[in-house]
């Protein structure tokens, strides 16, 4: 740690290179925080989770029980041991409860005086936080599995939406309408994604096998296909060409640069794309148990080196190193299985949600603030994390010592 500040401070270091290399020994020390828990509000299983990114206090979850909830993040109790605290909840009492399972809740992302929600009673909902009433209600012919806003968009202000129709629905928030479709897949679309990189940059993903990329400025259809083998037809049966999974794609996420695209498939394979070009990039990531028949929610760490994916696998979060696909660990702490979890970028946190109704929060351990960084454990644990992230290699020690 002294070499970094040393190296920052004579002008021989990246700046950011003592923030990534402190996010990553965070994110590598991850543990079920005893200490923090969250409100235990839902009756049913949770489907989905958001943390607002204005001030990253405040986290959304819906539920299969047609609750939404909003927490609070922030400890102001000044003890180790708090509650995240349930703010406010949209229950079974309101009249402008979802009637079914809440599928996906986004926060606008400019402002944490709206969100969004879509259901399986066929609507998607706009809610003002300040009255927990709807503004805008968009009527669908079948269920919504999912819907995003770009986080990125000046120029636009439009939400991707995938149901049971395999149209993917686009609704501007400005006019209160679903000005456009995009077609293309053959089955129910279960994830859209727009890039964090080029606002007008859309991905979907279907349970025909597909995942596409569009431009939404084109009218010609999208952009390209996904395709596992890469052209290479010699390795493709003919059902399987131009296809991203051997099974439903339930899962999508961009890396937080938009320079890579992650997919999960009901074929038990996670992939990573190169998002300008839809190159497999054939990292093995090995067996990622899916048996989601709905979208399967996982995240990407953002601002570590290397960046890690933390994505549901049975009753545990799977943690794997995105460019080499080393499985790094699991985090267990579920009684059953895993629908969604999400990274919080500003403590190097994730947290969970699952059937069985809890949210859990995933923390980094520190070391204690009087134990000498350059003991011989330490140095023996550095080496051993090397082949993970070589920053480790001289961050708790220095040769001079």
């Amino acid at each position: 740690m002294l070499g970094f500040l040393t190296a920052r401070r004579a002008g021989l270091d990246d700046p950011l290179r003592l923030r990534r290399a402190e996010s990553t020994r965070r994110v590598l020390g991850l543990q079920l925080n005893p200490d923090r828990d969250v409100d235990r509000i839902h009756g049913n299983g949770i489907n989905t989770i958001d943390i607002e990114a204005v001030e990253g206090r405040y986290m959304l979850s819906g539920g299969a029980d047609g609750v939404i909830v909003i927490y609070d993040l922030e400890n102001f109790s000044g003890k180790l041991q708090y509650t995240c605290k349930a703010v406010c909840t949209i229950g079974r009492s309101s009249r402008y409860v979802h009637k079914f399972s809440v599928e996906t809740v986004q926060w606008y992302p400019y402002d944490t005086g709206m969100f969004v929600s879509s259901s399986f009673d066929k609507t998607m909902k706009v809610w003002d936080t300040e009255t927990l009433k709807p503004a805008e209600v968009f009527q669908f012919e079948g269920n919504v599995y999912c819907h995003h806003l770009s986080p990125v968009a000046r120029k636009h202000s439009l939400i991707a939406v995938g149901t049971t129709n395999p149209k993917i629905q686009l609704c501007d928030l400005k006019s209160g309408s679903r000005i456009h479709i995009l077609q293309g897949h053959r089955a129910e679309v279960l994830s859209v994604r727009w890039s964090p990189r080029y606002e007008h940059i859309l991905a979907t993903a279907s349970a025909d096998s597909k995942v596409k990329v569009w431009d939404v400025r084109r009218a010609s259809g999208s952009l390209f296909t996904l395709d596992q083998h890469n052209g290479d037809k010699s390795k493709a049966s003919s059902e399987a060409v131009n296809t991203a999974h051997n099974g439903r794609v339930n899962g999508l996420c961009f890396t937080g640069d938009g320079l890579y695209l992650l997919t999960t498939g009901t074929d038990d394979r996670m992939r990573l794309w190169n998002s300008a070009t839809g190159e497999n990039t054939l990292v093995n990531y090995g067996k990622v148990c899916n048996e989601s028949r709905k979208r399967l929610q996982f995240t990407v760490s953002r601002g570590c080196s290397p960046e890690f994916v933390f994505v549901p696998c049975g009753s545990s979060v799977a943690v794997y190193t995105l460019h080499t696909g080393e499985l790094v660990t699991m985090l267990r702490g579920h009684y059953n299985n895993v629908d969604c979890c999400e990274f919080h970028p500003d403590y190097q946190e994730v947290y969970s949600g699952g059937k069985d109704c809890n949210i859990l929060a995933w923390v980094p351990v520190l070391r204690p603030s009087g134990v000498e960084e350059d003991s011989d454990h330490e140095v023996k644990g550095a080496a051993g994390q090397s082949s993970v992230n070589p920053a480790f290699q001289d961050e708790w020690s220095s040769d001079e010592d």
